[in-house]
């Protein structure tokens, strides 16, 4: 399954112009709560969301297409999810030299990232004065890849007992909406000269 979504997103890539292999991501999280088969041990509590569950950490490139993620305990924090997720990225994405983040990848992470991994990490800000949504730089790539995924109803919740399973369940999402994407683009292509 790896290698076919690996396939996909470069075909994606470059059928939009791009490189196969991004030199730029987005990464971003979303708690999701867990169903009642989900184990105590790989379930915990987000205090900021109330949510009692499970967080998915994605990284996408700038076209929210998924690089990599990660599933953990809603407990975990983010910046110890990253010295998980960014690394092992990294060694799949040898360009991989920026990466777009909100506010909770702050403090030493950006330092140890530029040191131990060569990336730039920045840090895209709400402004305090905006009440509501507000549309963020770069950031609103992974945001809207959040999106596409939860209109799986399976990833709407939290349903696999094991996290590895959970990660599965959200690429072979992707791998639908990136086939969808490529057959639009075809039969878009094969529209105009059938027609001639």
């Amino acid at each position: 399954m790896t290698e076919l979504h690996e396939r996909l997103r470069e075909a994606v890539r470059t059928g939009e112009d791009r490189g196969p292999e991004p030199s730029a991501a987005v990464v971003d999280s979303q708690s999701v709560k867990a169903d009642a088969t989900v184990t105590h041990a790989s379930r915990g509590f987000d205090a900021g969301k109330r949510i009692n569950g499970r967080k998915r950490r994605l990284l996408t490139d700038t076209l929210g297409l998924l690089l990599d993620v990660l599933v953990t305990p809603a407990s975990t924090t983010d910046r110890d999810a990253a010295r998980i997720l960014l690394p092992a990225a990294k060694k799949n994405f040898q360009r991989l030299a920026r990466i777009w983040a909100d506010g909770g990848y702050t403090g030493h992470l950006a330092d140890w990232t530029g040191l131990h991994l060569g990336i730039a990490l920045d840090v895209v800000r709400r402004h305090e004065d905006v009440r509501g949504f507000q549309v963020l730089p770069r950031r609103w790539v992974v945001e809207r890849s959040f999106a596409w995924l939860l209109r799986s109803r399976r990833l709407v919740r939290d349903y696999e007992r094991r996290t590895d399973t959970s990660e599965a369940v959200i690429r072979w999402s992707m791998i639908t909406l990136m086939n969808r994407r490529l057959a639009a683009r075809h039969h878009h292509r094969a529209v105009p000269a059938q027609a001639a």
